[in-house]
């Protein structure tokens, strides 16, 4: 136990991300999984240069320094499709506001960073970041920040602020004459939204976040419904901005209220989907619009939201069975964030969808291979292929035997750089 108090302590103390180091490595492992293309390699050495994946080789080539991993499974670095490090839980409203009141964006920024370290050290190499709840663009900062070496953290692709309409977010119920923030960018009309989608471009996002509905119940008949937050003609300029200007667009949606006037529009992935209805379903398969199920949080929130929350979580068990006979492509996505970060592990997502009827192989692959190909980089991300960036992770267990494996990482590489090692045995 003190040698891992003692690792842990390197490397929060560790002033500034190592640079790639000069000699190549091979990485010795007992069984290498190729996700791509779905195939368990027996013993070999993945091989290391310059933060990029040269090969993967039956033995070390002269030259190289060799990490042992033998008695270990290597994979590609975990891929999170959902997350938001500038918050720290949010499971219930008092939660939310407290953060956004009596936490200043420094200090959200630098817990974000801590955030970050918990994400890496649990094998998760890349972060879609997908609204920083009022944190203005400090996102675009920690995306900076981990690309020059500043800190240590997963890669992010930000959305920054998110955007609503006037009314249909919080912070909510103080009184009038406050200006109290605001968790997303506000817009109205589809002037006004095409002129938030050029701002938060210009300030630095990789995505468009839009919430497209609010407001959950049920019918008398049983059926789950929202109030949309958009016009139909507000939603269609946001996404069509985003695309002339070669962004995606993220919707939160969680009733097929949402998911018609998302899915007219064009965007290109559904956040958390709780209910999807046969013809959303059947719409996003046609069209490879991306679900990102968000299991993790949906379970956290239920209890201390109570009410509809627990309706939502059972009909969401459906709605991924009915996504994955569909064939809609699922990308890994947990809303880190909504749950505390240092109270659950992120990778308890892929046991849930196993759970819901994955193979372990498409489990592994939606936190690498179709998660990559949402964010547009398969080539470089996800994936074993040379040229890759050099982002790997490895279990004491075969997590294609128990999938929990995933929740426990013992080795991580982020761009050739050792991130985290074995305890020693």
């Amino acid at each position: 136990m003190r040698r891992l108090g003692l690792l842990f302590i390197w490397m929060v103390a560790a002033p500034a991300v190592a640079t790639s180091p000069v000699a190549p490595l091979a990485l010795k492992a007992g069984h290498i999984l190729d996700v791509a293309a779905q195939k368990d390699i027996g013993p070999a050495f993945v091989l290391v240069s310059n933060g990029r994946i040269t090969g993967i080789a039956p033995a070390a080539p002269a030259g190289f320094t060799v990490i042992d991993l033998s008695d270990y499974t290597l994979m590609p670095g975990f891929i999170d499709a959902h997350t938001h490090v500038l918050l720290q839980g949010d499971a219930t409203q008092a939660e939310y506001d407290e953060q956004l009141l009596k936490e200043s964006i420094p200090y959200r920024t630098l817990r974000a960073t801590q955030a970050m370290q918990i994400a890496l050290r649990h094998g998760f190499t890349t972060l879609r970041d997908i609204g920083n709840e009022g944190a203005g663009f400090a996102d675009v900062d920690l995306k900076h920040a981990v690309e020059r070496g500043v800190i240590s953290g997963p890669r992010l692709f930000v959305a920054t602020k998110a955007l609503a309409p006037t009314g249909a977010y919080p912070l909510s119920g103080f009184a009038w004459e406050l200006n109290v923030p605001h968790g997303v960018e506000l817009c109205d009309g589809p002037e006004g939204c095409r002129r938030a989608v050029r701002d938060q471009i210009a300030h630095g996002a990789d995505w468009i976040k839009v919430y497209a509905d609010r407001g959950y119940y049920r019918l008398p008949d049983g059926q789950f419904r929202s109030i949309p937050n958009f016009t139909q003609e507000e939603l269609n300029a946001i996404v069509d901005q985003a695309h002339r200007s070669r962004r995606k667009v993220a919707a939160h949606s969680i009733t097929p209220s949402g998911h018609a006037i998302a899915l007219a529009a064009g965007v290109d992935s559904i956040e958390h989907g709780d209910v999807l209805d046969d013809a959303s379903v059947k719409k996003m398969a046609e069209h490879k619009v991306y679900l990102c199920p968000t299991l993790t949080v949906t379970a956290y929130v239920e209890g201390p939201r109570g009410g509809v929350w627990l309706e939502l979580s059972k009909a969401a068990d459906a709605s991924f069975r009915r996504a994955l006979a569909a064939g809609v492509p699922i990308a890994l996505g947990t809303d880190a964030g909504g749950f505390p970060w240092d109270k659950l592990n992120q990778a308890e997502e892929f046991h849930r969808y196993v759970d819901r009827g994955m193979t372990p192989w498409q489990a592994l692959r939606s936190g690498t291979v179709v998660a990559a190909a949402l964010l547009g980089k398969e080539a470089e991300l996800g994936t074993l292929a040379s040229g890759a960036a050099a982002d790997l992770v490895a279990m004491a267990t075969n997590p294609l035997q128990d999938i929990t494996a995933t929740e426990r990482v013992a080795f991580v590489m982020k761009d050739g750089v050792v991130v985290l090692q074995p305890a020693p045995r």
